[in-house]
């Protein structure tokens, strides 16, 4: 095997990362919800937690693609 193949494949890995990141988003969303509909008072609180998690997925799906581009941009 090549370098460029490793390179290709490694891509692809990487880009499955990106595809989890959505994964993680409704996670964090559906867990907001379900807290939010349990204890409507305390919703307001977890506001901002619910916008770190949702950061925080998003922050690591990008850098998964990014790193799925400068591997394929490499081969």
């Amino acid at each position: 095997m090549d370098a460029s193949s490793a390179a290709l494949i490694g891509a692809g890995l990487a880009a499955i990362g990106a595809g989890m990141a959505a994964l993680g988003v409704g996670n964090v969303f559906g867990s907001f919800l379900e807290g939010a509909l349990r204890n409507p008072a305390a919703a307001d609180g977890q506001q901002g937690r619910l916008f770190i998690g949702f950061a925080a997925a998003e922050l690591l799906g990008l850098l998964a693609f990014l790193i799925a581009i400068l591997l394929y941009l490499k081969a």
